[in-house]
Parts: C-alpha cells; structure tokens; sequence
C-alpha cells in the first residue's frame, strides 16, 4: 500500500490536498479493495471526502486500484458531499432493509447459517460486551445490529426448499412494527417495537410446509454449544401477526434443539396462538408443551439443560405469514 500526494498538493489554498492511496490487486479482489477501504473513511467521519475510483489494468491479469480522496475544508454541497455514501448505496452496502431472503436447511437448518450484510460482515462487538441468554435470561431484545441478537448469537431464515418444497421467506429488522396493545387490563392502544419481521408463503407442495427464523444460543461455541437453561420454566415471546384480511387467530411453533437432536429435522416442538391480528401480544410457552419429533427426540424428554438453538417456525398448513418478534427470552414462574 503506498501514498503519494497528488500534484494539486502544491497548492497554496489549505486544505485543498488530494491524497492518491493505491494497491495492486488481481481483478477480482479489486471491487472488495475499493468498499473496504471507502467503508473506513467514512466509518471515520470522514463522508465530507470526494472519492473517485478507478482500475488501471497490466498484462498480468493484474491492477491498481486507485482511490482518488480530495478534501477540502470549505462547505461542500449536497450533490458532491456524500459522494462515498451514494457509491455504497449503488453497490448495496448501506440504506434501505436489511432483508434476509433465504432458502436453506431441512427443518433446523445448518446450525450458524446467516444472510448478507453491511459491508459483507456485521459490525459485532467483542464477545465479553455480550451477556449469555441463560444468564440475562433475554434470547434477544432487539438492541443490537440485525443479524445479531443481544446475546451475540444470529438469526438466520430457513426455508424447506433443500428437501424440495417451495415455500418462501424472509426475515428484516424493522424500527417501527405498529400494533394494538393491553396492558394488566386496560383499555387497547398503539404501541410500536423494534422487530425481526419474518415474510413468507408457506406450501405444502413437494412434502414441504414451513418458513422459520432461528438463532443458536451459545455465545461461545468453541467453549460449548450447548446452554444451561433449567433454572428457567419456558420461553416468553412479543408476537404480533398480521392475517390475510380475516380476524382469525393463527398458531405458531417454537422448536427447539439440544443434545438429543441427532438429526436436523429432529427437534422438540411447541404450538402457540395469536387470538388478534395486528395486536403485541406476550406469550408464554412452559417446557412441558414441548415434545420431540425425529430420531433422538421422540423418544427422550426435553432436556433444557443442553439447548442449542430457538426457532420461530410457520409450518404444516398453506399460509402467508407476517409474523413480527419484537423480543423473546427465558422466563420462571415467581
């Protein structure tokens, strides 16, 4: 990586610099140098910066990409100001939501699978911020950047198209998920939450039926994959569902895996209902409703002191599913 001062450095006018900075690359790893190295100037404040970029080619299959960066102290306008910015929005990396389409895994799922992010990997923190869900008691509270969950695990989406149905899905963020809400009684208001928002079409064509989003729980896998949540008494969810324009309740499942899930279809499975469409309601799922379906399950009581991972699951019947999570975690009974 070199830098050398443009020949419009000799100006006399302070900070009117431009600053060539180049590294020579094969072609295709240049695309990937230009959004690394545009995603740190402005992670560092410094969008205010025109870039240009372009690639000088050699015979070798190799080149130099080049990032012209000119500054400049006076004011600059809106159309030149942001032009790092709009070069990530033209390639994807930023703006707009964070939409996880997916299509992957028999039932489960591959265990850690995720969608796209920005700039190719999630800004994450270190391990040590993140409390462990069996310690905190909350799987996710929707505080962290999407895929992330607050215990520092990811959510991930998965379809039953590898075992060939042809549902569909999706899962995004999104800030504001309004519905109705009561609270210890009281009269029916607005309220709105922060949510994982999980779209699809659930079909049961080709042996197929369901659309899920499901996140592991160990926050350090290479110490264990597995989390000791037997202090607890279920799991407690924020829930709200948006019907086909009929105010029938709709059910969901929550599945679970653990040491006995030798399979990826094998896992212990629990129902619950939403009574109101377009209403936050919490609901609780004690241990007991789970039973186990699959090779190692079936035959083998739950135990919660080996959980793996957590699935919000639509499945079994044809159905469009809007289906928003707006917190989940462990609950006791006082």
């Amino acid at each position: 990586l070199t830098s050398r001062p443009s020949s419009s450095s000799s100006s006399s006018a302070k900070g009117n610099e431009d600053t060539f900075i180049m590294v020579s690359l094969s072609q295709q790893h240049q695309q990937q140098a230009i959004l690394v190295l545009v995603a740190v100037f402005v992670l560092c404040g410094l969008s205010s910066w025109t870039v240009e970029a372009f690639v000088a080619s050699s015979p070798h299959n190799f080149g130099s990409t080049c990032l012209r960066l000119a500054s400049s102290s006076e004011t600059t306008s809106s159309s030149s100001d942001n032009k790092a910015m709009a070069f990530l929005r033209k390639r994807g990396k930023v703006g707009g939501n964070k939409d996880f389409t997916n299509a992957m895994g028999v039932d489960e799922g591959p265990a850690g699978k995720s969608g796209s992010s920005v700039f190719g990997k999630p800004i994450k923190k270190n391990k040590s911020a993140y409390p462990s869900c069996v310690v905190s008691g909350i799987i996710d509270d929707m505080t962290d950047t999407f895929p992330y969950t607050s215990s520092g695990t990811q959510w991930s989406g998965i379809t039953d198209r590898v075992m060939g149905g042809v549902s569909s899905g999706s899962i995004t963020r999104e800030e504001s998920v309004v519905g109705s809400s009561s609270d210890d009684g009281e009269a029916a208001h607005e309220s709105t939450k922060v949510a994982n928002v999980l779209r699809g079409k659930v079909s049961t064509a080709n042996g197929g039926g369901f659309v899920q989003m499901a996140t592991d729980l160990s926050l350090d896998p290479s110490t264990s994959v597995y989390v000791d949540a037997s202090e607890y008494d279920g799991v407690e969810l924020d829930v709200l569902f948006k019907g086909d324009g009929n105010d029938k309740p709709e059910h969901f499942n929550i599945h679970l895996k653990n040491a006995a899930s030798e399979r990826q279809f094998s896992s212990y499975r629990a129902t619950f209902g939403v009574d109101t469409p377009g209403t936050w309601q919490t609901i609780l799922v004690p241990w007991s409703e789970f039973v186990g379906h699959g090779p190692g399950c079936q035959d083998t009581p739950l135990d919660t002191s080996t959980l793996r991972r957590i699935g919000v699951v639509a499945i079994g019947r044809e159905m469009e599913v809007y289906l928003a999570l707006g917190g989940i975690r462990f609950y006791s009974v006082i």
